[in-house]
């Protein structure tokens, strides 16, 4: 029996990446009571890591395709933390951090990259509160990191 919210994913032709493995000495998630947390996923795509410094290398529309990357990740690693993305009652916090310029001041716009994805699958229970940072740089020199924190059943 397929879940709604896979069901839904299909309905959106949209296919998750399988769970990225930790690049260093720490776990994907951790749950306690009732939230789950994400750990900062990187931008990556079919053909690898998404990179650039926003401002200088990539675009907005760019970088909010990398920020839903990272969403993407942030549901696969959802998914593997409790089996069925259907036990998601809502998306309470997104961080995004957006490797970017001094100058740029967009950072909002390519966050809502995963902002907007949270919403497509979640509905009214995607919308979140959330933070859209600039950072001098990001690990490997990838464009965007976000971070989540779920409420589950």
């Amino acid at each position: 029996m397929t879940s709604a919210i896979e069901a839904r994913l299909s309905a959106l032709n949209i296919t998750l990446p399988d769970a990225p493995m930790p690049a260093a000495n720490y776990v994907p998630f951790v749950r306690t009571g009732n939230q789950l947390f994400v750990s900062g996923q990187i931008a990556a795509g079919p053909d690898g890591l998404i990179t650039g410094k926003l401002g200088a290398d990539l675009g907005v529309e760019e970088g909010a395709a990398a920020a839903r990357r990272c969403g993407l990740a942030l549901l696969a690693q959802a998914r593997a933390a409790l089996g069925d993305l259907d036990k998601v009652k809502r998306v309470v916090k997104l961080v995004g951090f957006v490797n970017s310029t001094a100058d740029f001041t967009d950072q909002p716009k390519v966050v809502n990259g995963c902002s907007d994805l949270m919403v497509e699958v979640f509905g009214d229970a995607g919308r979140h509160a959330r933070s859209a940072v600039s950072a001098a740089s990001l690990p490997m020199g990838v464009s965007v990191e976000i971070e989540a924190i779920f409420e589950v059943e």
